[in-house]
C-alpha cells in the first residue's frame, strides 16, 4: 500500500522544468551534483508542502527517491530512449526523476518484447 502511495505522489509531482538536469550527458561535476541537489530539494520541497505533506522526514525521504532515480538514470544504456522519455514527460509536467526511471525501465523492458499468441 505505501508503494502505492508512494508511486501515486511521484506521478502528481509537478516541477518546473527549466531547472531540470539532464542525466544524459551529465558528467558529475561539482557544479552539476550541487544543481541536481538544487533542483530535487527546490521542487520536493514545493510538491509535498502543496499537499501538506511538508513535514521533514517525508522531504527527506522523497529527496533520496529522487536522488536515487538520478543515479540510475546516469547508467542508462539506451540514451535514445531515456531522452524520449525525458521529453514526454517533461512536456506533460512530469519532470522528476523518479516518474522518468520508471518510465525508462518500463518502456526499455516494453522494447524487447514482442506480441505472442
Amino acid at each position: 500500500m505505501k508503494k502505492a502511495i508512494f508511486i501515486l505522489i511521484s506521478f502528481c509531482l509537478v516541477l518546473n522544468a527549466s531547472d531540470f538536469v539532464s542525466p544524459i550527458n551529465f558528467e558529475g561535476t561539482k557544479s552539476e551534483k550541487e544543481a541536481v541537489i538544487a533542483f530535487i530539494k527546490s521542487n520536493v520541497k514545493k510538491t509535498y508542502s502543496e499537499i501538506g505533506i511538508g513535514d521533514p522526514s517525508t522531504l527527506r525521504l522523497m529527496e533520496k527517491k529522487e536522488l536515487e532515480s538520478f543515479k540510475k538514470l546516469t547508467k542508462a544504456k539506451n540514451k535514445k530512449l531515456l531522452k524520449n522519455v525525458i521529453t514526454t514527460y517533461c512536456n506533460i509536467g512530469m519532470c522528476n526523476y523518479n516518474t522518468i526511471q520508471l518510465m525508462y525501465k518500463k518502456q526499455l523492458e516494453d522494447s524487447k518484447k514482442e506480441l505472442e499468441w
